[in-house]
C-alpha cells in the first residue's frame, strides 16, 4: 500500500475507486465499504483509494471535544493496508480544508487529483463546507464529471449493526468481548515498556507497565483483563491491570501487564497487547497480602481462560 500525508503528494498514473471516512476502528462496517473499493478496482482496472483524515475533524472543528479514537494513525495504516488497499491519503485536516465547497472538493480532488472512476460512500456520507452536500448532489457531480457514485446501504450497513460509537461505549463498560465482536478482531494497545515501582516483582508478579505515547487512543475502563501480547515477534499471555493500583494509594492511571512464563527483559522495547476478557474490576483491597492472594485467583482464572480459547 502506498501512503501519502497530503493530497497534493498523491501521485497515481491509473484512475481510481475511491471511499472517503475517518475509519476509526476499521470495523465490519467499514469492511463492507472497504472490500467494495478493492473488489470495484480490481473490476475496472483501477487502484483502490481510502482518503482519510488526521486529526480526526471533529477534533479541529469542535475544539472544546476532547475525542478518544479507536485506532492510532499507525493502527490504522496497517489494518487497512491488511484489507488489501492500493493507496491511503492522509490528508491534515484543518479549517481551510473544511471550508472547501462540495463542486471545488469533487473538482479540485477527486476529479483533478485522485482522477476518481467511481466513488462508494456510506449511506450517511455528507461532505464539502457544513456538509452540506451528500448523496444525491455526488451523483449530479458525477454525471457532470464522469465518474460512477455507488452507496453502501444503510441496510447492508446494518446488517451487522456497527458504530465506531457503540465500540468506543463497548470499551468505556470494559466489555472488550463485544467490542472484539463489532470490530472483527481483539481491541488492543501499543506502546513502550517503561520502569514503574517495581511493587509487582516483590509479591511474585512483575509487570511490564505500558506508556502509549498518543493521548487520543481511547484505554478501557479499568479492570483486571485476560491479554495476549505481541513482544519482540513473540505471543505471550498474561493478565493485565488498567488503574490507579488503589491499594497501594496510587492517583495516576497505569497499564501494566504480568506476562505468563516470560522472564526476558523488555524494557524500551515497544509492545502490542490485545485485550481478550475483562475478568473483574479494579478494586482496593486491605492489604497486600490480600492483594496476593487475588492475583493468584486471577492467573489461575486466566490461564483457565486461555486454555479454553
Amino acid at each position: 500500500m502506498k501512503i501519502f500525508h497530503s493530497i497534493k503528494s498523491f501521485q497515481g498514473e491509473k484512475q481510481t475507486v475511491v471511499t472517503i471516512g475517518t475509519f476509526d476502528g476499521v470495523h465490519l462496517g467499514h469492511r463492507k465499504i472497504l472490500e467494495q473499493i478493492t473488489k470495484n478496482a480490481k473490476q475496472l482496472s483501477c487502484e483502490s483509494l481510502v482518503l482519510t483524515f488526521f486529526p480526526h475533524p471533529r477534533m479541529v472543528l469542535q475544539e472544546d471535544t476532547e475525542m478518544k479514537q479507536l485506532n492510532t494513525l499507525q493502527e490504522k495504516m496497517e489494518l487497512l493496508e491488511s484489507l488489501g488497499v492500493d493507496n491511503l491519503v492522509v490528508h491534515p485536516f484543518d479549517k481551510d480544508f473544511s471550508r472547501l465547497t462540495a463542486e471545488e472538493f469533487v473538482k479540485n480532488v477527486l476529479v483533478e487529483v485522485f482522477k476518481v472512476k467511481k466513488i462508494i460512500i456510506g449511506h450517511d456520507h455528507r461532505f464539502g463546507r457544513n456538509r452540506t452536500a451528500n448523496i444525491d448532489d455526488l451523483i449530479v457531480f458525477g454525471e457532470t464529471h464522469g465518474f460512477e457514485v455507488e452507496q453502501i446501504s444503510a441496510e447492508e450497513i446494518n446488517e451487522v449493526s456497527i458504530s465506531s460509537t457503540k465500540i468506543r461505549n463497548a470499551l468505556l463498560e470494559g466489555n472488550v468481548k463485544l467490542a472484539a465482536d463489532y470490530l472483527g478482531y481483539n481491541y488492543s494497545l501499543s506502546g513502550i515498556v517503561t520502569k514503574g515501582k517495581q511493587l509487582g516483582r516483590t509479591i511474585g508478579y512483575p509487570t511490564a507497565n505500558i506508556t502509549i505515547d498518543e493521548s487520543y487512543k481511547l484505554i478501557p475502563e479499568n479492570g483486571v483483563y485476560v491479554a495476549k501480547a505481541l513482544v519482540e515477534g513473540n505471543t505471550v499471555f498474561g493478565m493485565m491491570n488498567i488503574g490507579t493500583r488503589p491499594t497501594v494509594d496510587g492517583t495516576t492511571q497505569t497499564i501494566e501487564i504480568n506476562l505468563f512464563d516470560f522472564e526476558k527483559d523488555i524494557y524500551n522495547k515497544q509492545i502490542t497487547v490485545s485485550l481478550l476478557k475483562r475478568m473483574r474490576p479494579e478494586q482496593k483491597f486491605e492489604s497486600i497480602e490480600v492483594l496476593k492472594a487475588q492475583l493468584a485467583v486471577d492467573k489461575t482464572n486466566a490461564q483457565d481462560y486461555i486454555n479454553s480459547l
